[in-house]
């Protein structure tokens, strides 16, 4: 606990004499980033900065289940592009639906799920020829 400040002295100097002796002291020599640029500097102003930050470091989403999952339909062949084995590719296919299917069965928070399941051979034959 750091000691009261002294009758007669002012703030800044009183706080300057702390931060020197800490740094004296070697008390910010191994903090993290150190020697690093501090990260989205040279980025416009943005008032929600904090929030994005929050969800990205909890891995948070704010979008609706629904439209997640539309969107990883979408994003279905660029993700089995990188697949090598049409087991891996069929299992990432099944596993999709399994969810458009608990999806459309439970009602979700947002937007109601309309997805049909992906035609699993349709998406196999994509695949091949990727």
């Amino acid at each position: 606990m750091t000691e009261r400040k002294p009758p007669g002295v002012s703030f800044e100097s009183w706080i300057d004499r702390q931060i020197r002796e800490a740094q004296e002291r070697g008390e910010f020599d191994d903090l993290p980033g150190k020697g690093k640029p501090i990260a989205d500097i040279d980025q416009p102003y943005d008032e929600m900065w904090w929030v994005k930050q929050m969800l990205r470091r909890e891995n948070l989403s704010v979008t609706p289940p629904s439209l997640a999952l539309r969107r990883e339909v979408d994003d279905l062949d660029g993700r089995l592009a990188k697949v090598r084995h049409e087991a891996e590719a069929r299992a990432a296919v099944e596993e999709l639906n399994d969810r458009i299917r608990r999806a459309n069965r439970i009602p979700v928070d947002g937007l109601p799920s309309r997805l049909m399941p992906v035609d699993v051979d349709a998406a196999l034959d994509r695949w091949r020829k990727l």
